[in-house]
């Protein structure tokens, strides 16, 4: 699964560098440890991905408003503290990316985390892991 989704309008893509967005969060998915100093996010595992929205209508259509929506989904089991700390730290990295143009330009932007509990099958096939897991 992929952890870290963007969802963003398309006159984003003329204000920033998306691309060196997502890099930027996956280094710091890649820092973040839980209570026991374990990652977080798995190295093999911790993908981010952006896409522009192909239609989309923000706020009342009278500006060139644009908006960014960050979903990050985690398995069950990690503490409250965890997933704070990580929403905060990964929030972080998205205000600093996009602080050059937040004043200059009408933007939204949420970062939400979500929990996948109750999964039903959560079936995995990854040359990756191995990888990372030596």
């Amino acid at each position: 699964m992929p952890h870290l989704v963007i969802l963003y309008t398309p006159n984003v893509d003329a204000m920033t560098d998306m691309s060196a967005l997502c890099r930027s969060l996956a280094d710091e998915m890649l820092t973040l440890r839980d209570e026991d100093d374990k990652q977080v996010f798995p190295t093999g595992g911790t993908r981010v991905l952006a896409y522009p929205a192909a239609h989309y209508a923000v706020a009342d259509g009278k500006g060139d408003y644009a908006f960014v929506y960050l979903n990050i989904r985690m398995a069950v089991g990690r503490s409250d503290a965890v997933k704070k700390t990580a929403g905060d730290r990964l929030l972080d990295v998205v205000k600093q990316h996009f602080a050059p143009i937040f004043n200059n330009h009408l933007i939204g932007i949420t970062l939400q985390i979500d929990e996948s509990p109750g999964q039903v099958y959560d079936g995995k096939h990854s040359s990756l892991h191995p990888l990372f897991n030596q």
